[in-house]
């Protein structure tokens, strides 16, 4: 294709395409490899553990298809595939434990591999096994472990792949997919200076293309419906847009209260790593934050993953924790809680406080992820602060507060 850096350029300067709205700069994106990578281990614990239930609706599957999904612009409707479907025994990973093993030991020599090489061995010996309605939709879950290897796969990337390829290759093939593949890593490979080494960038490209978003070259040969659905198409990106930048200024509003509380508490504050640069009301976090994150008596690994947390409060001069707080505006909240649990179970001490800061609408949500017997089992003890009242409270809370006991006036426990 004599016109791809053309058709690239056009892709990465639409402020609206996926490669803005969801590869460049995205925290939740950024953070969601860590939790993913967390779900799928549990995934495979489950099933060496035979507690793996024989439905895909409360089980750690779910959570981990749950967290792809939120990734909206790209992954809608990542989860449909695994849906237990009981009338056509599809996929028929819940009921059979031989397929049920099989995947397992799949997902746990896909994260454990060391090449790609090794992956796509797996993929062949999954594909051989022939067990019905598990097919190339897992190659959205690999994505997250090897995303410089594999890219994601759905309809929207396939109908977008053979639109820009002139291709014809169908949906549920494995064979069909490492196909794909190919083209792509060689794709990509030739334009890797104006794309990434990560996939998603050239998946997110078929994406668009795939989902009539992204027009290439002139739309005068489209017919009055193809023009009409390009049209809804645009409109409804735009919608999409507009939600998440107000979710997003939510988001920051929140943090900010947080680390306004915190500092007139007495605390060291700091917001999630990657959220130093934003601000609240022209207030920049990183003029309230501490300079350098403490140091922790952990692994660099898990440093990281306690970094990726929305607001700490340290004990003022120490690496000493006082408070964690993470904020769930859409994404999945037992992420967060999963965030907050590596605290917990790498350097807490007992004293810390965790909570979860979540919109007056999700209650519920909250309450059912807090029930979860791996968390009312342990002794973490995560409470939850409603926006409306961090809000309407921060002020009062900043001038009465003498310490983090003052944050329990507005918190609730299950």
């Amino acid at each position: 294709m004599s016109n791809f850096t053309q058709i690239i350029q056009q892709y990465k300067t639409d402020t609206e395409s996926v490669y803005n709205t969801w590869f460049v700069d995205n925290d939740q994106r950024l953070k969601a490899f860590r939790t993913i990578r967390r779900g799928i281990l549990q995934v495979i614990d489950d099933i060496k553990n035979k507690t793996f239930p024989n439905d895909f609706k409360g089980s750690s599957l779910e959570f981990v298809l749950s967290c792809i999904a939120e990734q909206k612009q790209i992954f809608v409707g990542v989860a449909h595939p695994f849906y237990w479907k009981p009338k056509l025994r599809i996929p028929d990973i819940y009921e059979n434990q031989n397929n049920k093993i099989a995947f397992g030991q799949f997902l746990e020599n896909c994260i454990n591999a060391k090449t790609e090489e090794q992956v796509v061995k797996e993929i062949v010996k999954l594909d051989e096994l022939k067990i019905k309605g598990l097919g190339p939709a897992v190659a959205s879950i690999i994505y997250f472990l090897h995303p410089t290897w594999f890219p994601p796969f759905n309809t929207a990337i396939l109908n977008g792949f053979n639109f820009l390829f002139k291709d014809k290759k169908k949906l549920g093939s494995w064979t069909e997919y490492l196909k794909i593949r190919e083209t792509i890593l060689e794709t990509n490979s030739k334009h890797k200076a104006e794309l990434s080494n990560d996939l998603g960038a050239i998946a997110g490209l078929c994406f668009e293309i795939g989902t009539q978003k992204m027009l290439i070259g002139n739309d005068e040969y489209l017919s009055e419906d193809e023009r009409t659905k390009f049209e809804k198409n645009i409109l409804k990106r735009q919608k999409e847009i507009q939600e998440e930048k107000l979710a997003e200024n939510l988001h920051n509003e929140m943090q900010y209260h947080l680390l306004k509380i915190g500092v007139s508490l007495g605390y060291d504050v700091t917001p999630a790593s990657n959220d130093k640069g934003k601000a609240f009301n022209s207030q920049s976090f990183s003029f309230i934050s501490i300079s350098k994150f403490p140091e922790l008596p952990t692994d660099k690994d898990t440093q990281n993953t306690i970094k990726l947390i929305d607001v700490l409060w340290f004990q003022k001069g120490t690496n000493k924790i006082i408070g964690a707080f993470e904020v769930e505006k859409s994404t999945s909240i037992y992420s967060g809680i999963l965030r907050l649990s590596d605290l917990y179970f790498s350097i807490s001490n007992g004293e810390e406080v965790f909570y979860i800061i979540i919109p007056d609408s999700r209650e519920k949500d909250v309450i059912q992820q807090l029930n979860r017997p791996v968390i009312k089992n342990s002794k973490i003890n995560i409470k939850y602060i409603l926006f409306s009242e961090l809000r309407s409270q921060c002020d009062a809370i900043c001038k009465f507060g003498s310490d983090y006991s003052i944050m329990e006036k507005i918190a609730k426990s299950i």
